[in-house]
Protein backbone atom coordinates (compact mmCIF):
# COMPACT_ATOMS: atom_id res chain seq x y z
CA UNK A 1 0.00 0.00 0.00
CA UNK A 2 1.10 3.80 -0.41
CA UNK A 3 -0.25 5.47 2.63
CA UNK A 4 0.03 8.88 3.26
CA UNK A 5 0.50 10.29 6.99
CA UNK A 6 -1.02 13.22 7.25
CA UNK A 7 0.79 15.01 10.65
CA UNK A 8 3.14 18.04 12.66
CA UNK A 9 6.84 18.20 11.15
CA UNK A 10 8.71 15.32 10.87
CA UNK A 11 11.45 16.82 12.53
CA UNK A 12 9.44 17.23 15.43
CA UNK A 13 8.63 14.14 16.70
CA UNK A 14 10.29 12.27 19.60
CA UNK A 15 10.42 9.09 18.58
CA UNK A 16 10.39 7.14 21.65
CA UNK A 17 6.69 7.43 22.42
CA UNK A 18 5.76 8.63 19.14
CA UNK A 19 2.71 7.03 17.99
CA UNK A 20 2.84 7.91 14.50
CA UNK A 21 6.28 7.15 14.23
CA UNK A 22 5.28 3.65 15.28
CA UNK A 23 2.61 3.48 12.67
CA UNK A 24 5.22 4.28 9.95
CA UNK A 25 7.79 1.88 11.52
CA UNK A 26 5.02 -1.03 11.11
CA UNK A 27 3.77 0.02 7.48
CA UNK A 28 7.79 -0.06 6.61
CA UNK A 29 7.89 -2.95 8.29
CA UNK A 30 5.32 -4.88 6.12
CA UNK A 31 6.60 -3.33 2.99
CA UNK A 32 4.20 -0.76 2.95
CA UNK A 33 5.35 2.68 0.87
CA UNK A 34 5.22 5.56 3.66
CA UNK A 35 4.61 9.16 2.23
CA UNK A 36 4.23 12.52 4.79
CA UNK A 37 2.74 15.93 4.56
CA UNK A 38 1.53 18.48 6.66
CA UNK A 39 -2.16 20.28 6.96
CA UNK A 40 -1.14 23.70 5.39
CA UNK A 41 0.30 21.77 2.26
CA UNK A 42 -2.82 20.28 1.38
CA UNK A 43 -4.12 22.55 -1.97
CA UNK A 44 -7.84 22.58 -3.73
CA UNK A 45 -7.82 24.46 -6.85
CA UNK A 46 -11.63 24.75 -8.45
CA UNK A 47 -11.30 22.21 -11.58
CA UNK A 48 -8.62 20.05 -9.68
CA UNK A 49 -8.70 17.29 -7.17
CA UNK A 50 -7.60 18.26 -3.19
CA UNK A 51 -3.59 17.00 -3.86
CA UNK A 52 -0.74 18.08 -1.50
CA UNK A 53 2.81 18.50 -1.71
CA UNK A 54 4.23 15.12 0.13
CA UNK A 55 7.60 13.80 0.96
CA UNK A 56 7.85 10.12 0.31
CA UNK A 57 9.59 8.83 3.29
CA UNK A 58 12.60 5.63 4.51
CA UNK A 59 13.20 4.80 8.41
CA UNK A 60 16.59 4.43 9.05
CA UNK A 61 16.12 2.98 12.21
CA UNK A 62 18.88 5.19 13.41
CA UNK A 63 17.93 7.61 17.16
CA UNK A 64 19.28 10.74 15.53
CA UNK A 65 18.19 10.82 11.82
CA UNK A 66 15.74 8.61 12.03
CA UNK A 67 14.25 9.38 7.94
CA UNK A 68 15.61 10.19 4.97
CA UNK A 69 13.46 11.77 1.91
CA UNK A 70 13.02 9.45 -0.77
CA UNK A 71 11.24 11.64 -2.67
CA UNK A 72 9.28 14.93 -3.08
CA UNK A 73 5.65 14.71 -5.47
CA UNK A 74 4.84 18.64 -5.42
CA UNK A 75 1.02 18.19 -6.58
CA UNK A 76 0.11 14.58 -5.94
CA UNK A 77 -3.54 13.81 -5.59
CA UNK A 78 -4.87 12.29 -1.76
CA UNK A 79 -6.95 10.06 -4.25
CA UNK A 80 -4.00 8.19 -5.49
CA UNK A 81 -2.93 6.89 -1.95
CA UNK A 82 -4.56 3.60 -0.22
CA UNK A 83 -5.19 5.45 2.81
CA UNK A 84 -4.41 8.71 4.05
CA UNK A 85 -4.00 8.70 8.45
CA UNK A 86 -4.79 12.09 9.73
CA UNK A 87 -2.64 12.34 12.52
CA UNK A 88 -2.22 16.45 12.94
CA UNK A 89 -2.06 16.67 17.13
CA UNK A 90 -4.26 18.93 18.75
CA UNK A 91 -5.09 21.65 18.85
CA UNK A 92 -8.58 21.66 16.98
CA UNK A 93 -8.65 25.14 15.82
CA UNK A 94 -9.83 26.91 12.24
CA UNK A 95 -6.80 25.53 10.29
CA UNK A 96 -7.59 22.10 11.37
CA UNK A 97 -11.60 22.64 10.99
CA UNK A 98 -10.89 23.54 7.39
CA UNK A 99 -8.22 20.64 6.49
CA UNK A 100 -10.84 18.45 7.34
CA UNK A 101 -13.09 20.19 4.75
CA UNK A 102 -10.25 19.50 2.28
CA UNK A 103 -10.24 15.65 3.26
CA UNK A 104 -14.00 15.37 2.56
CA UNK A 105 -13.29 16.82 -0.76
CA UNK A 106 -10.30 14.15 -1.07
CA UNK A 107 -13.13 11.43 0.31
CA UNK A 108 -15.54 12.43 -2.52
CA UNK A 109 -12.49 11.67 -5.15
CA UNK A 110 -11.73 8.09 -3.69
CA UNK A 111 -9.41 9.17 -1.26
CA UNK A 112 -10.05 6.41 2.40
CA UNK A 113 -9.26 8.71 4.86
CA UNK A 114 -8.70 7.56 8.47
CA UNK A 115 -10.48 9.35 10.97
CA UNK A 116 -13.34 10.42 8.70
CA UNK A 117 -13.24 14.09 8.32
CA UNK A 118 -16.43 14.66 9.19
CA UNK A 119 -16.47 11.97 12.14
CA UNK A 120 -13.67 14.49 13.05
CA UNK A 121 -15.44 17.57 12.66
CA UNK A 122 -18.66 16.04 14.95
CA UNK A 123 -17.14 14.73 17.59
CA UNK A 124 -15.49 16.96 19.70
CA UNK A 125 -13.43 15.23 22.34
CA UNK A 126 -14.51 16.81 25.48
CA UNK A 127 -18.21 17.00 24.64
CA UNK A 128 -18.82 13.89 22.52
CA UNK A 129 -18.90 12.18 26.08
CA UNK A 130 -22.74 13.47 27.34
CA UNK A 131 -23.49 11.12 24.36
CA UNK A 132 -22.92 8.44 26.10
CA UNK A 133 -24.08 9.91 30.06
CA UNK A 134 -24.38 6.74 31.08
CA UNK A 135 -20.77 6.31 31.55
CA UNK A 136 -19.99 9.69 32.68
CA UNK A 137 -19.85 11.49 36.23
CA UNK A 138 -22.33 15.04 36.68
CA UNK A 139 -20.87 17.12 34.01
CA UNK A 140 -22.31 21.02 33.22
CA UNK A 141 -21.39 22.58 29.85
CA UNK A 142 -22.09 26.32 30.25
CA UNK A 143 -20.73 29.74 29.50
CA UNK A 144 -22.54 30.99 33.11
CA UNK A 145 -20.58 31.82 36.29
CA UNK A 146 -23.78 31.31 38.07
CA UNK A 147 -24.43 27.58 36.86
CA UNK A 148 -21.00 26.81 37.59
CA UNK A 149 -21.57 27.68 41.76
CA UNK A 150 -24.33 26.19 41.58
CA UNK A 151 -22.98 23.21 40.09
CA UNK A 152 -20.09 23.13 42.78
CA UNK A 153 -22.48 24.19 45.58
CA UNK A 154 -24.12 20.60 44.99
CA UNK A 155 -20.83 18.63 44.17
CA UNK A 156 -18.36 20.90 46.71
CA UNK A 157 -15.62 19.31 45.15
CA UNK A 158 -15.04 19.82 41.10
CA UNK A 159 -12.86 20.51 38.05
CA UNK A 160 -13.34 22.83 35.62
CA UNK A 161 -11.88 22.73 32.44
CA UNK A 162 -11.72 24.97 28.77
CA UNK A 163 -13.37 22.82 25.91
CA UNK A 164 -10.31 23.75 23.81
CA UNK A 165 -7.58 22.35 25.98
CA UNK A 166 -5.53 19.80 25.39
CA UNK A 167 -2.61 17.84 27.28
CA UNK A 168 -3.94 19.06 30.40
CA UNK A 169 -4.03 22.71 30.27
CA UNK A 170 -5.99 25.21 31.75
CA UNK A 171 -7.36 22.27 34.21
CA UNK A 172 -8.47 23.48 37.66
CA UNK A 173 -9.60 21.83 40.75
CA UNK A 174 -11.95 23.64 43.34
CA UNK A 175 -12.39 22.09 46.63
CA UNK A 176 -15.17 22.40 49.01
CA UNK A 177 -13.72 26.04 50.12
CA UNK A 178 -14.34 27.60 46.91
CA UNK A 179 -11.30 29.03 46.95
CA UNK A 180 -10.31 31.03 44.06
CA UNK A 181 -13.61 29.75 42.28
CA UNK A 182 -14.61 33.31 40.76
CA UNK A 183 -11.19 34.08 39.28
CA UNK A 184 -10.89 30.50 37.91
CA UNK A 185 -14.48 31.38 35.96
CA UNK A 186 -13.29 34.24 35.14
CA UNK A 187 -9.97 32.82 33.27
CA UNK A 188 -11.41 30.34 32.00
CA UNK A 189 -15.02 31.26 30.62
CA UNK A 190 -13.81 35.31 29.73
CA UNK A 191 -17.04 36.98 31.21
CA UNK A 192 -19.48 34.61 29.71
CA UNK A 193 -17.15 34.44 26.23
CA UNK A 194 -15.84 30.99 26.54
CA UNK A 195 -17.72 27.84 27.41
CA UNK A 196 -16.00 25.98 30.06
CA UNK A 197 -17.00 21.84 30.83
CA UNK A 198 -17.13 21.25 34.55
CA UNK A 199 -17.13 18.13 36.45
CA UNK A 200 -17.33 16.16 40.11
CA UNK A 201 -14.18 15.69 41.01
CA UNK A 202 -13.21 11.59 40.66
CA UNK A 203 -10.66 10.89 43.84
CA UNK A 204 -9.68 7.95 41.32
CA UNK A 205 -7.44 10.22 39.42
CA UNK A 206 -5.14 9.01 42.29
CA UNK A 207 -4.86 5.55 40.19
CA UNK A 208 -4.81 7.28 37.19
CA UNK A 209 -6.53 8.28 34.04
CA UNK A 210 -6.54 5.38 31.49
CA UNK A 211 -6.87 5.31 28.28
CA UNK A 212 -8.06 2.84 26.74
CA UNK A 213 -7.60 2.50 22.77
CA UNK A 214 -10.17 1.41 20.15
CA UNK A 215 -8.90 0.34 16.79
CA UNK A 216 -12.07 -0.44 14.24
CA UNK A 217 -14.42 -1.43 16.69
CA UNK A 218 -11.98 -3.91 18.36
CA UNK A 219 -10.69 -2.97 22.17
CA UNK A 220 -7.01 -3.00 22.73
CA UNK A 221 -6.89 -5.58 26.09
CA UNK A 222 -4.11 -3.33 27.57
CA UNK A 223 -4.37 0.68 28.70
CA UNK A 224 -2.18 3.27 30.18
CA UNK A 225 -2.87 4.38 33.33
CA UNK A 226 -1.70 8.16 33.33
CA UNK A 227 -0.78 8.49 37.38
CA UNK A 228 -0.23 12.36 38.39
CA UNK A 229 2.77 12.89 40.35
CA UNK A 230 3.88 15.27 42.88
CA UNK A 231 0.62 16.32 44.04
CA UNK A 232 -0.46 17.62 40.44
CA UNK A 233 -4.24 16.57 39.87
CA UNK A 234 -3.70 16.04 36.44
CA UNK A 235 -2.62 12.90 35.18
CA UNK A 236 -1.50 13.87 31.49
CA UNK A 237 1.93 12.74 30.28
CA UNK A 238 2.52 16.06 29.00
CA UNK A 239 1.78 17.46 32.39
CA UNK A 240 4.63 15.27 34.10
CA UNK A 241 1.84 11.93 34.90
CA UNK A 242 3.56 8.80 35.37
CA UNK A 243 2.25 6.09 32.30
CA UNK A 244 1.49 2.23 33.80
CA UNK A 245 0.39 -0.10 31.39
CA UNK A 246 -2.54 -2.61 32.62
CA UNK A 247 -4.82 -5.11 31.57
CA UNK A 248 -8.18 -3.26 31.02
CA UNK A 249 -10.91 -3.79 33.70
CA UNK A 250 -14.00 -5.13 33.44
CA UNK A 251 -15.75 -1.58 34.00
CA UNK A 252 -13.11 -0.41 31.17
CA UNK A 253 -14.26 -3.26 28.43
CA UNK A 254 -17.66 -2.19 29.08
CA UNK A 255 -17.16 1.05 28.07
CA UNK A 256 -15.21 0.66 25.08
CA UNK A 257 -17.15 -2.20 23.47
CA UNK A 258 -20.70 0.02 24.01
CA UNK A 259 -18.81 3.35 22.80
CA UNK A 260 -16.23 2.01 20.13
CA UNK A 261 -18.36 0.00 17.50
CA UNK A 262 -20.96 2.75 17.39
CA UNK A 263 -18.18 5.36 16.85
CA UNK A 264 -16.67 3.00 14.04
CA UNK A 265 -19.49 2.90 12.44
CA UNK A 266 -19.73 6.90 11.61
CA UNK A 267 -15.80 6.72 10.33
CA UNK A 268 -14.06 7.14 13.57
CA UNK A 269 -11.40 4.23 13.08
CA UNK A 270 -8.85 5.22 15.76
CA UNK A 271 -10.50 6.37 19.10
CA UNK A 272 -8.73 6.62 22.70
CA UNK A 273 -11.32 7.01 25.68
CA UNK A 274 -9.81 8.14 28.68
CA UNK A 275 -11.62 6.64 31.10
CA UNK A 276 -10.97 7.56 35.32
CA UNK A 277 -11.92 4.96 38.00
CA UNK A 278 -15.08 3.98 36.95
CA UNK A 279 -16.58 7.58 34.88
CA UNK A 280 -15.68 8.27 30.88
CA UNK A 281 -13.68 11.46 30.80
CA UNK A 282 -13.22 12.48 27.42
CA UNK A 283 -13.14 10.87 24.00
CA UNK A 284 -10.41 11.69 21.65
CA UNK A 285 -10.27 10.97 18.01
CA UNK A 286 -7.94 13.57 16.64
CA UNK A 287 -4.81 11.92 17.07
CA UNK A 288 -4.80 8.95 20.05
CA UNK A 289 -1.78 8.38 21.63
CA UNK A 290 -0.02 5.55 24.07
CA UNK A 291 0.78 2.94 21.51
CA UNK A 292 4.69 2.91 22.31
CA UNK A 293 4.32 2.71 25.75
CA UNK A 294 1.95 -0.01 26.18
CA UNK A 295 4.07 -2.24 23.59
CA UNK A 296 7.31 -1.32 25.88
CA UNK A 297 5.52 -1.93 29.13
CA UNK A 298 3.73 -5.04 27.93
CA UNK A 299 4.50 -6.34 24.68
CA UNK A 300 1.08 -5.83 22.96
CA UNK A 301 1.90 -4.39 19.78
CA UNK A 302 -0.92 -2.22 19.53
CA UNK A 303 0.85 -0.57 16.10
CA UNK A 304 0.27 -4.05 15.06
CA UNK A 305 -3.21 -4.17 15.68
CA UNK A 306 -3.55 -0.75 14.02
CA UNK A 307 -1.71 -1.65 10.63
CA UNK A 308 -3.87 -5.50 10.42
CA UNK A 309 -7.35 -2.81 10.42
CA UNK A 310 -5.89 -0.75 8.36
CA UNK A 311 -5.23 -3.32 5.69
CA UNK A 312 -8.06 -4.68 6.26
CA UNK A 313 -10.24 -1.78 5.96
CA UNK A 314 -9.05 -0.43 2.41
CA UNK A 315 -8.71 -3.98 0.93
Amino acid sequence: MNILFIADPLASFKIYKDTTFAMMREAQKRGHQIFACEPHQLVWQSGQSVNAQVQQVHLTGQQDVWFEVQGVHADRGLHSFDAVVMRKDPPFDSEYFYATHLLEQAEREGAKVFNKPSALRNHPEKLAILEFAQFISPTLVTRDAQAIRAFHAVHRDIILKPLDGMGGMGIFRVKDDALNLGAIIETLNREGAQTVMVQKFLPAIAQGDKRVLVIGGKVVPYCLARIPQGGEVRGNLAAGGKGVAQAISARDQEIAETIGPALAQRGLFLIGLDVIGDNLTEINVTSPTCFQEIFDQTGCDVAALFLDALESAVA
